[in-house]
């Protein structure tokens, strides 16, 4: 449904018992690929923003397009939805709009879920992305995704950058099976909207911020995630006054397709507390 501000997004079961708003990565994915989130919408109700660009919701001029200025978005659709407070899930690039989010507007925030978050630019430790990736090459299908990834995109436009999306989705999940491939193909991605998206960068101050987010935080980190690596996201937890951290083994960066009990366990556990 519309906002003021052009906003759209979707409501999975209405009548649920607590409002979860969750956030797209990608970035400027459609949300599709988030799907109930291993039925996390069964017992909550989970509110879907299309992000800026993204789905039903324009792109607009100027930089309101970027993670930082969508914190905005994000507190008229609390206005919208009647809330006092909000409990934001946000997963991959989606965790820079909910901590965003947060530094911005912190009496605002309930709680927050970072599912398998990039953080190697928030936290002074080293990726260990490439031992990660040591212990993967061989398997044709990882192999071929890695090598993909540094050719890069063949245009610059839409078309070009899913082409190349297809081409290293491999390397997202601990297992390429037929559950992963099916994943994989579910959500087009938005040039312009990714690259407004990143158009301004506000690291400086969500770095400075998160000591200032008193909401609780659950940190999900997927044990063989390859995109995010697993020491970051690990150390990101103790930035947080209230910080907390699940670990899912044999997980890559899609924890409620490849491990959905494991996840629902850690969240359900987590929203429970708070």
């Amino acid at each position: 449904m519309p906002l003021s501000t052009e906003l759209f997004y979707e409501t999975r079961n209405p009548g649920g018992e607590r409002t979860i708003v969750a956030l797209a990565g990608g970035a400027a994915r459609h949300p599709a690929y988030l799907g109930d989130l291993a039925g996390l919408a069964t017992t909550h109700r989970l509110v879907v923003p299309h992000l800026r660009g993204v789905g039903r919701t324009p792109l607009p001029p100027g930089d309101r397009g970027s993670y930082w200025r969508q914190a905005e978005d994000l507190e008229a659709l609390r206005r919208d939805l009647g809330l006092d407070r909000l409990h934001l899930l946000g997963h991959s690039a989606g965790t820079r709009l909910a901590l965003a989010y947060a530094v911005r507007f912190p009496a605002r925030v309930a709680a927050l879920v970072l599912v398998t978050p990039p953080s190697a630019y928030l936290v002074d430790v080293p990726s260990d992305q490439d031992e990660i990736y040591a212990r993967r090459r061989g398997e044709p299908w990882f192999d071929a995704a890695e090598q993909a990834a540094k050719e890069g995109p063949a245009t610059e436009d839409d078309q070009g950058l899913n082409d190349w999306y297809a081409r290293v989705a491999a390397r997202g999940y601990a297992v390429w099976d037929d559950r992963a491939r099916a994943h994989a193909t579910v959500g087009w991605i938005s040039h312009a909207a990714m690259q407004a998206y990143f158009g301004i960068d506000a690291t400086d101050d969500l770095r400075t911020g998160l000591k200032t987010i008193s909401a609780p935080v659950l940190v999900v980190a997927g044990a063989q995630d390859s995109l995010t690596g697993l020491a970051p996201v690990v150390a990101l937890p103790r930035q947080f006054p209230r910080g907390e951290l699940a670990v899912l083994e044999d997980c890559g960066h899609f924890p409620w397709v490849e491990q959905p009990a494991a996840f629902r366990a850690a969240v359900d556990g987590f929203l429970q507390r708070v």
